[in-house]
């Protein structure tokens, strides 16, 4: 029986060397990008990250009930803020990560689209259904809302609205043909193959997108967690940020 225990005492220490996959909740417009950075920090030595990749409230949602997490990173403040109030992460480790800007979306006039250049073309009659994410909670849809009402237009499109769970869920409605045309953020617009950019959202109105990151206060893994936050404002994860059309804010050696 000896030799079970002998076993079992190697089993149990090589057990200690297998590094747990550090787990990171995500906006799920950081999807394509975030797969693309784990994998250059598994090349550079780093560990295994897994992604839990939803709409930011959900996520907030899911940390403020407890659910497991070693870092957050949202699509905009107000779902920070929340798991914040919370008391669910290490604030002194928050910092501003990226910026996006919005765009709108429509089917191509070659698909049976309509011709969709400028937010005035919105406001046509046959312009009936614009998808976005949920604005009473989505950040994109948010965005989209406060955009929308600086820009004076909110009470006439409010009602061609299509709320929808997060913002690649927005952009699926449109390259289905269930809607006209698709409020999301310029990164997911430019992974799209089936729908076109109509415009891009500038100039006075276009409201700051930023994306906050935070190490999570109950981390089993928070030295990895810093590590890998460390590693996202770095120089190598910076250039894959810009490559796939975000704008990095906190760039570091």
């Amino acid at each position: 029986m000896r030799w079970i225990g002998v076993v079992c005492l190697a089993v149990a220490l090589l057990s200690r060397h297998v590094q747990e996959p550090l787990t990171v909740s995500a906006a799920i417009s950081l999807t394509n990008v975030l797969e693309a950075i784990a994998r250059t920090y598994a090349e550079a030595g780093g560990g295994p990250v897994r992604f839990n990749l939803a709409g930011s409230n959900v996520l907030a949602r899911q940390l403020v009930n407890g659910a497991p997490a070693d870092l957050f990173i949202s699509a905009d403040e107000a779902q920070m803020d929340l798991a914040a109030q919370a008391g669910v992460l290490d604030n002194a480790s928050r910092v501003d990560l990226l910026s996006n800007r919005l765009a709108v979306v429509a089917r191509p006039q070659s698909g049976g689209g309509l011709a969709i250049r400028r937010l005035e073309d919105l406001l046509r009659p046959e312009v009936k259904r614009i998808a976005v994410g949920d604005p009473a909670a989505v950040p994109a849809g948010v965005y989209g809302r406060d955009y929308l009402k600086a820009a004076g237009v909110w009470t006439q499109l409010e009602s061609k609205i299509l709320p929808v769970a997060n913002v690649r869920a927005a952009l699926a409605v449109v390259e289905n043909g269930s809607a006209d045309a698709a409020m999301v953020y310029e990164t997911d617009a430019s992974l799209s193959t089936t729908a076109v950019t109509a415009f891009v959202v500038s100039g006075p109105h276009a409201p700051r997108i930023v994306y906050p990151a935070a190490v999570v206060a109950r981390s089993r893994q928070r030295d990895a967690a810093h590590r890998f936050l460390s590693f996202l404002r770095g120089s190598a994860a910076s250039a894959i940020f810009r490559r796939f059309g975000f704008t990095p804010l906190t760039t570091t050696p």
